[in-house]
């Protein structure tokens, strides 16, 4: 058998066609192909010198990232104690309006509907219906929608606290469509158009029930500022226009004084006005409030305790000096 022929380095690749001048222009290719793919991640890196190692910049951009970690994670700079009421509305004039966001002082007399209907609220034979309504002319980004100023009516009206604490009525909020007739329009107004409706007798900002058209008119400028005997709480001085003019509503025609000092004011007081006697008094001597120094406390619940003699809550109205003839439904 003869020997085979000793094969020499580079006749594999002789056999493939591939010479050893163009392997290295493949070779050099590739690393200029290499240097440019890393220049340009520098540039993306934001690094003005393409010699920049990538490694340096990332390295920059965890510690950044590190640092405004530790900046989040420390918050902002201690400021101490908050600020603490100062003042009071003794600058203001009895029944005066407080001062606050801004309001509508003319209305077009036309009403958008707003909320939905609901279930019965209550148990009584003596049902209201009612629909809720806000003037076009006013803007409702003043008191925070629509839709919140009728889940208020809503969630007041359905509150034991209000009228269905009394076993006799119920409510109900039925659409606008409904082929009945509502018993009350809930309407939010303007203050022009409340004057003209309610009369402004005062030159006071205050709301009304009136019977032509069964309207509850609640005063826009009350309702965004709330009035002072109430220091401040929007949300228990809009219960109380609710429970107030809906009361007037229902038959409660009546205002009524403050029977003890100290006690909680009954919701058919003029609590926009004064928690004083003698104050509501001057304003109007015809009206029925007794000419002393007597002063309620705010209270925006027709039955804050629950509701007569065999009700929870009897043992705390005594206790609070509030005897039944303070109840609204000895008026009535």
């Amino acid at each position: 058998m003869q020997p085979s022929p000793r094969r020499e380095r580079g006749d594999g690749e002789r056999a493939a066609g591939i010479s050893p001048g163009l392997r290295n222009t493949y070779v050099l290719a590739g690393v200029v192909a290499l240097v440019t793919v890393l220049v340009m991640v520098n540039m993306m890196l934001g690094s003005d010198d393409p010699s920049t190692d990538v490694t340096a910049g990332n390295t920059a951009n965890e510690s950044q990232e590190n640092s405004a970690q530790e900046d989040a994670a420390s918050g902002p700079a201690d400021r101490g104690d908050g600020p603490a009421p100062d003042g009071s509305f003794d600058h203001l004039g009895v029944g005066e309006l407080p001062p606050g966001g801004p309001f509508a002082t003319e209305g077009d007399g036309t009403y958008r509907t707003v909320g939905a209907p609901g279930e019965k609220m209550g148990t009584g034979d003596e049902e209201y219906t009612y629909v809720v309504e806000v003037e076009n002319s006013i803007d409702a980004g003043h008191y925070g929608g629509d839709d919140a100023f009728a889940a208020v009516v809503d969630a007041t009206l359905g509150n034991p606290k209000s009228w269905i604490g009394d076993p006799r009525f119920s409510f109900r909020h039925i659409a606008a469509d409904s082929p009945e007739e509502p018993d009350f329009r809930i309407q939010l107004t303007s203050t022009g158009t409340t004057h003209e409706v309610c009369g402004n007798s005062y030159n006071l900002e205050t709301s009304c029930y009136m019977p032509i058209g069964n309207r509850v008119l609640l005063n826009e400028s009350r309702w965004v500022r709330g009035a002072t005997p109430f220091d401040g709480d929007i949300g228990a001085y809009r219960q109380y226009m609710i429970n107030h003019e809906v009361g007037h509503g229902i038959g409660y025609a009546a205002h009524q004084p403050c029977e003890k000092d100290g006690a909680l004011a009954p919701i058919m007081m003029q609590q926009t006005l004064s928690m004083n006697n003698q104050e509501l008094y001057k304003i109007n001597p015809e009206d029925s409030y007794a000419d002393n120094d007597s002063t309620c406390r705010p209270n925006p619940w027709v039955y804050p305790y629950g509701h007569g003699d065999d009700q929870p809550g009897e043992k705390e109205a005594e206790e609070a000096r509030v005897s039944p003839t303070n109840r609204p439904q000895d008026q009535r």
